[in-house]
């Protein structure tokens, strides 16, 4: 998607151009969903897979297609100015630019702005055999953005005076042997990820189960077997109930299980009467069969590279009944949208509310801080729902999801009614997962090129990365990128290493470095001169950058 250029005015500009742009109208194309076997290779696609998955709240700074789309559209003063009528089609070659990165085959995006939907499209095939569409109605699984789901049904409850948060777990299931009588671990611990018991890998077991890829040999398959799992822990709890962020999927199985016990009702069908339906979100489902049926879904894709060619093999929304309550909802981004109003409206859509306010607004609030941050500042985490506070002045909530083969974002800023919402059909999808940000920043009447870190930090390191010389090239050096960081690598006859650059300071301010080596830490530092020409000091050596 090229990102739309800044409004100078701001807001109620960018409104306009949203206002006026058409909603794609959903294609409802034929279709089952194909599970093919995939191939042997498993270790290695395993531990991709597995990755993507578990990295969904990273955010790698790898999105130099954003840098290079959003460059065109700065003016000579260095501001970002465009005409309403350029905005949809900046905005969707910025998306276009970001899923040919990521690979991604299809994706729908959606945005709201005062309880109305201002934007809608899909973009690339939800499926590949017959080049299908993707629209705003496709469903995609959602992954862990389901959580906030099942937080909600918790919250119901709880209104009703059939639990409170403060329950020790104990109180609903009997079977849960983790913790300590004097100091339980509560309903509240397991919806804030507090509960001081470390990620237990149980949707790892059901992922690559479902996917073919691998098997643990984990019984992983019942509730009981799901107790079994977590009650075989107690030796790996890591601190006291209240006290360290653990982002745990198995501790929303057993919220889900809690539902289940003080509603009497099925997980899936609570969520389905009390919220979905409630909010018109009526073809989004937890049951493969109902989403099997479904005319308008996607299929789930595993890229993988073969002989360096990324190839995307069709497979199956691979969660099931046992992890639904932490990441097994299939839904739409248009169906989302009516969530993403209910919440920014404190709990109410139409005529319908679901929540008290105040209980609403608990959810939305920061309990317990995550174990990772942002450039823009710390994250926390509410009931099903993470925060920034630091999002240009803002609170920005939201979360991510990814079932490994599929991918989505809810996010929204309470205080603007405003919220964006998008899904695919990979895992992994990194600069996919910028989209989110970029568009609620442009929104404000931002500059996203100036303002969010990672686009300078980008660019500071895609200038930095190369070949360099010492004098008369004598000494050869590369500097390149892994992942989030650069490494210095030395390839000489008498010498071959690998060496970490680590930064000062997280914006690369000064272009400072220091690389740690066995009990010492050597400074390193790239000076840029006023041509643009790069040198590297490092130790004893200067280095010039010649490619």
């Amino acid at each position: 998607m090229r990102v739309p250029k800044m409004v100078k005015n701001g807001f109620n500009s960018v409104l306009q151009t949203f206002a006026g742009s058409r909603r794609l109208v959903a294609v409802r194309n034929s279709g089952t969903m194909r599970s093919p076997k995939l191939s042997p290779n498993h270790k290695k696609r395993t531990k991709t897979i597995l990755d993507q998955f578990r990295n969904k709240h990273a955010r790698e700074m790898i999105f130099g297609s954003f840098i290079r789309i959003l460059s065109l559209y700065e003016g000579s003063d260095g501001e970002i100015s465009m005409s309403s009528s350029e905005f949809a089609e900046k905005l969707e070659g910025l998306v276009a630019e970001a899923m040919m990165r990521d690979h991604v085959p299809g994706l729908s995006l959606a945005v709201v702005k005062d309880g109305k939907v201002i934007y809608a499209r899909g973009f690339g095939a939800r499926r590949l055999k017959d080049n299908a569409p993707a629209t705003p109605d496709t469903l995609y699984g959602v992954g862990s953005c389901t959580k906030s789901f099942t937080a909600l049904a918790i919250m119901q409850l709880a209104q009703q005076g059939k639990l409170n948060l403060k329950d020790p777990v104990k109180k609903h299931l009997p079977e849960f042997k983790v913790g300590k009588e004097e100091n339980p671990i509560t309903i509240h611990n397991l919806l804030t990820h507090s509960s001081g018991i470390p990620d237990l890998g149980g949707a790892d077991v059901e992922i690559v189960r479902h996917l073919g890829i691998d098997e643990k040999w984990v019984p992983f398959s019942s509730f009981e077997d799901l107790m079994l799992h977590v009650n075989g822990a107690r030796d790996e709890v890591a601190a006291e109930p209240g006290n360290r962020f653990f982002y745990l999927n198995e501790g929303y199985e057993l919220l889900g299980m809690i539902v289940e016990r003080v509603s009497q009702t099925r997980y899936e069908y609570y969520v389905r009467d009390m919220i979905l339906r409630p909010l018109k979100m009526n073809r989004s489902t937890f049951l493969r069969e109902e989403f099997e049926k479904d005319s308008n879904v996607t299929t789930p894709y595993f890229m993988e590279k073969k002989d360096g060619t990324v190839v995307a093999t069709p497979t199956v929304h691979p969660i099931d009944r046992l992890c639904n309550p932490a990441g097994g909802l299939m839904s739409s981004v248009m169906e989302l949208t009516n969530y993403l109003i209910a919440n920014i409206n404190h709990g109410v859509f139409e005529d319908t509310k679901l929540l008290d306010s105040v209980l609403m607004q608990e959810m939305h609030k920061p309990h317990v801080q995550a174990n990772w941050a942002t450039l823009f500042g710390k994250v926390w985490y509410g009931y099903g729902w993470h925060m920034e506070d630091g999002f240009f002045g803002h609170m920005l909530v939201g979360h991510s999801g990814s079932t490994g083969v599929s991918s989505a974002n809810v996010s929204f800023l309470p205080d603007l009614n405003l919220g964006v919402v998008y899904a695919c059909n990979v895992g992994g999808a990194e600069s996919v997962s910028l989209i989110p940000p970029v568009v609620l920043a442009f929104l404000m009447g931002r500059d996203p090129l100036k303002e969010i870190p990672v686009f300078e930090i980008e660019k500071k390191m895609a200038m930095l990365v190369g070949e360099y010389a010492g004098y008369k090239g004598i000494v050869k050096i590369s500097v390149v990128r892994k992942g989030g960081l650069l490494f210095m690598e030395v390839k000489e006859k008498l010498a071959e290493q690998s060496l970490a650059l680590i930064p000062e300071s997280d914006r690369l301010e000064n272009l400072k470095f220091y690389v740690p080596m066995t009990g010492t830490r050597t400074a390193a530092e790239f000076v840029v001169d006023a041509s643009g020409k790069v040198d590297l000091y490092i130790e004893r050596y200067r280095f010039h950058k010649v490619k």
